[in-house]
């Protein structure tokens, strides 16, 4: 096979590989800002954590939130609520921080499969 038709084989495999272990990365992060309390499934986000933190700063104990299903829920205890899904999500946020930068440094295919 000519050289040149060689590496461009290569390259094209390494970045079709990287899009699916960035992809990978992104789903599992997705899944990990999901919490769920009481039967009820709620994805950590910006908007979430900035709602209850004001509802917090109105000095509100308890607030009904409508969870991902579209049912609503009481949180009897906002303030123990915003500390579970704060850090639900700075720990899902790091890791995934991590994991990206480890696969961004990678520069093989068989050591980003690995990670």
């Amino acid at each position: 096979m000519d050289e040149r038709l060689e590496k461009a084989l290569d390259f094209s495999n390494f970045m079709v590989t990287l899009n699916n272990q960035k992809r990978f990365l992104q789903e599992s992060y997705e899944q990990d800002i999901i919490h769920y309390t009481n039967g009820c499934q709620f994805t950590v986000n910006k908007e979430l954590i900035c709602f209850c933190k004001i509802m917090l700063l109105q000095e509100q104990d308890s607030i009904v939130l409508i969870d991902d299903n579209s049912r609503p829920l009481e949180i009897e205890n906002l303030e123990e609520f915003y500390n579970t899904i704060m850090s639900k999500y700075f720990e899902a946020s790091n890791t995934y921080l991590v994991e990206y930068t480890k696969l961004t440094k990678t520069r093989n295919i068989e050591k980003m499969v690995e990670l």
